[in-house]
């Protein structure tokens, strides 16, 4: 039940809607209230709130699995590099949560009581693995983070300056975050949501881009004097775009983060205009910040563009570019589950093997404009391992205090001219890029696809005239070979009708330990065409230690081509052995031979170049690929060396 009192500051009613809210912040004086029973009282103002592009607020209400929540209080935490917020959930079944809100990522925890003891935040590191609560979980984040303002009801109290020193570790879509701001440290633990699963409703207005609610920062930079601007006052860092110099609009003095560019340091100019507006992904997106990476290998400097989007409801993303190739890669709230020590081995992700790719030890910021959420500066480094499975690039960025995995998805240039809207042609892409769809992917998969199905249709019409077409018994006649008797031996005639066909003869001989050698002619008795060949047949057997042994054969068979329709016989001369003269009884048989194997097998070698070609250009694209990364082919002539 509800309990409601009235601040002993201004007089205005203050609603505790949780009985486990201790603390509460009055929205008309903001005065810090905390209640004893229903008595009052205040123990000073709170800091307000930074403004920001976030579409929830208090009274925003939503359902998480199945039971509905309303957002009751909300702490603002600023760390080295930016600020995010906290929101304190109560749940219909009394259940009190909290809801963290950090560019555009969304992480529901709740406190959970656990008998381990906490590892002391000094001995954690980012990457690390260590057994904790019955889960196995990765150090992502350690921030030496503060408390800096506060909304409505909250379980304890906090103010301007409370610190609150904290660890985050992830385990897949399991988030928890252990919270050294206590004595005890507490453990919380959840899960990364999805901003549309959450069902959310009474939402801010007018959060979309390029729509804005809070009033611009407007200034000049201190290094050159151009005018300089942070449209919103969660910008915490303004890159000039006419000198370079990068400033800290959360200092009052707008200090430098980062000095200006040299004269001689190369300049780059962004392809798409601060500023641009567009439509990505079916969502409403404007570019507010541009900056060059850079890494040198063998001593030469590799350097990319990236573009930093803010997109709806308070989110963002980004879009890279090198060398004419584009990625746009969000960052991921369920990040693969990872050893540190096993970065070079493939990653499982969402159901899809990621191939290692790169390892870069250093890429370094060079050049920064526009506006970002957090205090970026020229020379900030961060080391980088890629795993494609293209068109998906999955990136994961260290640093000495946060690890952070991106899902990257390669988008044709003439993808983003339309979606800006941009007036001139963007550059063709130059080489290979690591997440580059394969052209030959789909020729290939289409290729393999229709030489199945004509091969199979192949088969079939090759077992239907096996089986079906031919291979009609002409005669079957039994001859006696004698070697004292020179006369040739004639067969019987047989008909042949028709186109022209193959006739396949076979003679079988009962030989024993002997041969013969047999001159076949083919007549045709009508027009005296003949077709001649000659043939041997050889049989032997015996004992070799103990062991029988053959060799040679009693059968043999013959084909000739195109013969056509008409009445034929066979004339047989025998040659036979002068060793052993002895009769040999001979079986002939004739066929109508149906369908052969040669033109199937040309068929099949015809069929099968068109698959081998376009293997052939496929394995070649993926290996000029490979040889950008950290697992390029090494060439014969290495090897030898």
């Amino acid at each position: 039940m509800a309990l409601t009192a009235n601040c002993p500051s201004c007089g205005a009613p203050v609603v505790f809607k949780s009985a486990g809210s201790i603390f509460a912040v009055c929205e008309y004086c903001q005065s810090t209230l905390v209640r004893h029973d229903q008595a009052l009282e205040d123990i000073g103002k709170m800091a307000a709130l930074v403004e920001d592009r976030s579409p929830l607020q208090l009274g925003a209400e939503g359902s998480y699995k199945g039971v509905h929540f309303a957002l009751i209080g909300r702490i603002q935490l600023k760390y080295e590099q930016g600020l995010w917020n906290e929101w304190y959930l109560l749940f219909d079944d009394m259940r009190t949560g909290w809801l963290s809100e950090s560019g555009g990522q969304y992480v529901l925890t709740f406190l959970q009581h656990v008998p381990d003891a906490m590892p002391a935040m000094g001995d954690l590191k980012i990457g690390q693995r260590f057994a904790f609560a019955g889960q196995t979980w990765t150090v992502s984040n350690i921030e030496q983070a503060e408390c800096v303002a506060g909304q409505g009801e909250l379980p304890f109290r906090v103010g301007a300056g409370y610190p609150a020193p904290c660890v985050d570790l992830r385990n897949g879509a399991h988030f928890a975050t252990l919270d050294y701001s206590e004595a005890v440290p507490l453990y919380f633990v959840g899960q990364a949501v999805d901003f549309k699963a959450l069902k959310l409703s009474n939402l801010r207005d007018g959060m979309a881009v390029p729509e804005r609610q809070v009033e611009a920062k407007v200034f000049r930079c201190p290094s050159c004097g151009s005018p300089m601007q942070a449209r919103a006052k969660e910008i915490l860092a303004v890159g000039c775009a006419s000198c370079g110099a990068v400033v800290d609009t959360g200092d009052t003095t707008y200090k430098l983060l980062s000095k200006a560019l040299g004269t001689r340091e190369e300049r780059y100019v962004p392809r798409l205009a601060l500023g641009s507006k567009g439509r990505f992904d079916d969502q409403a997106v404007e570019v507010i910040g541009f900056l060059v990476r850079q890494t040198r290998v063998d001593g030469i400097n590799y350097d990319w563009r990236e573009y930093f989007l803010a997109g709806e409801q308070g989110s963002y993303r980004w879009l890279t570019e090198y060398n004419g190739h584009w990625t746009v890669a969000d960052v991921l709230s369920n990040p693969p589950n990872t050893r540190a020590s096993a970065e070079l081995v493939d990653v499982n992700y969402d159901g899809r093997a990621y191939k290692h790719f790169s390892t870069t030890a250093v890429a370094e910021v060079v050049q920064v404009a526009g506006e970002f959420t957090w205090r970026v500066r020229r020379g900030e480094r961060t080391r980088i391992v890629d795993y494609v499975a293209p068109p998906a690039l999955l990136s994961k960025e260290t640093t000495n205090k946060e690890l952070s995995w991106s899902l990257g998805r390669y988008v044709e240039p003439a993808v983003i001219h339309d979606a800006f809207a941009l007036p001139g042609v963007l550059p063709d892409p130059v080489g290979i890029f690591a997440n580059q769809p394969n052209p030959w992917d789909e020729a290939h998969r289409k290729t393999c696809r229709l030489f199945w199905q004509v091969l199979l249709l192949s088969v079939l019409l090759q077992v239907f005239f096996l089986f079906f077409s031919g291979g009609k018994t002409l005669l079957r006649q039994e001859v006696h070979f004698d070697p004292l008797q020179t006369a040739d031996v004639m067969t019987r005639e047989f008909t042949l009708s028709g186109r022209s066909q193959r006739v396949r003869v076979r003679n079988t001989a009962m030989l024993d330990n002997n041969w013969v050698g047999l001159n076949l002619v083919l007549v045709n008795k009508a027009t005296g065409a003949a077709w001649p060949t000659t043939r041997e047949l050889s049989f032997y057997d015996g004992y070799d230690g103990g062991e029988h042994w053959t060799e040679g054969s009693r059968q043999d068979e013959v084909v000739f081509s195109h013969i056509p329709a008409g009445t034929y016989y066979l004339a047989i001369d025998p040659d036979m052995s002068l060793e052993k003269p002895v009769p040999v009884r001979n079986v002939v048989e004739v066929f109508s031979a149906g369908a052969g194997w040669a033109n199937f097998v040309l068929l099949m070698l015809f069929l099968a170049a068109f698959p081998l070609y376009t293997r052939w250009r496929h394995a070649a694209f993926e290996t000029r690929r490979w040889a950008e990364s950290d697992h390029a082919p090494v060439a014969s002539d290495e090897d030898d060396d």
